[in-house]
């Protein structure tokens, strides 16, 4: 029987803490915020790298023994929440167009907007899609902006099965493999938390810099 104490105890949960989350809701926690960072825009605050990371780190025997996840149920939440948050995005942005976007105030969730507009508009469809999924709020707003800015359904769809795996699946074996090496990796959690979100932007900021490197050339020979 649950007592009051143990329920408190249980919906007392930090969403912006991976470790809070995954003790509250496991596996099928995973999948339920990678669902709502990437389909409904306001889940934009939500942990989605760091609780890849971690997630995957507790899958190992070095980790905390207090929480423990299977390996193969955590691949298989995270890359369903993943695809199916993105997809359901995509067609939320084809029924609602700009308007839901259009009603927010968020500062942060407008700024994400331009972003990811401006990745569809400088990359090309299928290079934005695979982006979006390692920059924070890009990847929630960029789906419905994709359905909303008419990106062909094929082209979205393949795209963000092949970034949405990439970037959920990698990041869980990233976790897990580095759990399975190091002793005790835990007690470094924060540092390797900042550090996985540091090196999920490299693939962005490397695209930036040879847009710019191009753009400079074409300026040169103009």
């Amino acid at each position: 029987m649950t007592t009051p104490m143990h329920l408190a105890t249980q919906l007392a949960v930090n969403v912006l803490d991976a470790r809070s989350l995954l003790a509250a809701f496991g596996v099928l926690g995973v999948g339920v915020v990678m669902f709502a960072e990437t389909g409904l825009l306001v889940g934009f605050f939500l942990p989605g790298d760091s609780l890849l990371f971690t997630a995957g780190l507790l899958c190992t025997g070095s980790a905390d023994q207090s929480l423990h996840l299977s390996l193969g149920p955590l691949l298989v939440s995270a890359a369903v929440g993943a695809l199916a948050g993105a997809q359901f995005g995509f067609l939320l942005g084809r029924k609602a167009g700009g308007a839901l976007l259009a009603r927010s105030r968020s500062k942060r969730l407008q700024e994400g907007a331009q972003r990811a507009e401006e990745l569809l508009d400088r990359y090309g469809h299928a290079k934005a899609v695979v982006l979006a999924r390692f920059v924070p709020v890009v990847r929630t707003v960029l789906n419905p902006m994709a359905g909303a800015l008419g990106v062909p359904a094929r082209t979205f769809t393949i795209w963000q099965v092949t970034g949405g795996l990439v970037w959920s699946l990698g990041l869980t074996l990233g976790g897990y493999a580095l759990g399975s090496s190091i002793p005790n990796v835990d007690r470094y959690l924060l540092p390797l938390v900042a550090l996985i979100v540091v090196v999920s932007l490299i693939p962005l900021l490397a695209e930036v810099l040879r847009s710019r490197r191009a753009a400079r050339a074409q300026e040169e020979r103009g």
